[in-house]
């Protein structure tokens, strides 16, 4: 399943990313040179993207493990809780510092 979808998002970016230089036109100014605004766009929008993917997972099993050990010894959620919220706190913070990364690069656009 994991292999399956992991396949298809390494197709689907793959292809995203000849499609395109294929379909863009080129002005006189991009003809002399590298399209450097356009790189920082898509730059920003893969960042995220694998950003905020990224931080899914880790809050996913991070929360999966914390229910798991909830389940097995109900009278350690108060121990096991806490902790978990300071950890679901810092992968959303690395995810905030990938949004604010890909607005500055907006930026510069």
């Amino acid at each position: 399943m994991v292999r399956k979808f992991l396949s298809m998002a390494a197709s689907t970016i793959l292809l995203v990313l000849t499609a395109i230089p294929a379909f863009a036109e080129a002005t006189p100014a991009q003809a002399q040179g590298t399209d450097v605004k356009g790189w920082l766009a898509i730059a920003a929008g893969i960042g995220i993207g694998i950003a905020a993917f990224g931080g899914a997972l880790g809050q996913g099993r991070a929360i999966a493990a914390a229910l798991d050990g909830i389940a097995r010894n109900p009278g350690a959620s108060g121990k096991i809780v806490t902790p978990m919220i300071i950890g679901l706190a810092l992968v959303e913070s690395l995810v905030i510092y990938a949004f604010v990364i890909a607005f500055l690069l907006q930026g510069k656009i």
